[in-house]
């Protein structure tokens, strides 16, 4: 089978930390990237949740606030006020 090298820019302690980590379980950088690769085209999909969710907008209690406001808003509750610029302060 050919091979084929990939290139990707990463931070420098980030690469330091991934190789070290790599080292310390049996493999080297290579093999761990390669099971990556092997796992996404297996899977079909990204092998690992992806989200937004350790943001704090993004959380249940936000959203449900947020779509509670929006939900008052199209019932008319809301209240029509001028933007406060900060530097008319």
């Amino acid at each position: 089978m050919a091979q084929a090298t990939i290139t990707a820019r990463v931070d420098e302690q980030d690469k330091a930390k991934f190789d070290a980590f790599c080292s310390s379980v049996g493999l080297n950088t290579s093999t761990a990237i390669n099971l990556y690769i092997k796992a996404v085209l297996r899977e079909n999909r990204i092998p690992f949740e992806i989200s937004a969710k350790s943001d704090p907008f993004y959380s249940e209690a936000n959203q449900a606030y947020l779509l509670k406001s929006v939900q008052e808003l199209r019932e008319g509750k809301g209240k029509v006020h001028e933007l406060i610029e900060a530097e008319d302060e």
